[in-house]
């Protein structure tokens, strides 16, 4: 499957909720999710009812979209998390949200997660010191993760720190906003990811 390049809004749309895919934007009352609270389309406010498996497809799809993972990587995920003990459903979970640039979006290095994964392939993110370019890279508990001297000063980084500040970091990370910094104190559980996900249901997909 190739990478989508269409209005990003239009896939919150679709998924009926927010996704968080344009960043300050996604918090304003210009969000056409507000705004147009309807799939897209001209059929999108008179669709019919939804079968179990179109439900548990469209969570999957909600899912991968929020995270921006291809299909492919996330059947690998999913495989990941079925052959790791523990609940596949949360470890699928845990599994996207240590991704570097989730990490990164997280701690506010990025206004949305694509703009905190394009900060992550240009280079500007270290990891315990070392400069990781791998949006993918799987974050440790206890792993420092920081803005790289260079790009201390671009005032997208800054302003998006500044943003997530306002609103709160995450409970599992520790964040120095003055140095750019921040740690990974613990994995996230469950409760710590977003409530509205129904990560069950694509275990149930998968396992057809």
């Amino acid at each position: 499957m190739a990478k989508y390049t269409g209005p990003s809004c239009r896939l919150c749309r679709r998924e009926g909720g927010k996704l968080f895919l344009k960043g300050e934007k996604c918090f304003s009352d210009k969000c056409p999710v507000s705004i147009r609270a309807y799939a897209p389309g001209q059929h999108g406010q008179r669709r019919g009812r939804v079968s179990e498996y179109g439900g548990q497809l469209r969570e999957k799809q909600k899912i991968r979209r929020i995270y921006g993972v291809l299909e492919g990587q996330f059947r690998r995920y999913f495989q990941r998390a079925s052959q790791t003990r523990g609940v596949t459903g949360e470890l699928l979970l845990r599994f996207l949200e240590l991704r570097l640039d989730n990490v990164a979006y997280r701690l506010g290095f990025g206004a949305s997660r694509a703009e905190a994964r394009q900060v992550v392939r240009h280079g500007h993110i270290l990891v315990n010191g070392r400069r990781v370019d791998i949006p993918s890279y799987q974050v440790r508990a206890g792993d420092v993760v920081s803005v790289a001297e260079g790009a201390r000063a671009h005032m997208r980084i800054v302003s998006a720190v500044e943003a997530v500040a306002g609103r709160g970091f995450p409970e599992w990370v520790s964040m120095d906003t003055a140095e750019l910094k921040g740690t990974i104190k613990a994995v996230p559980v469950r409760e710590d990811i977003a409530p509205d996900l129904n990560e069950q249901v694509v275990v149930e997909l998968y396992s057809k």
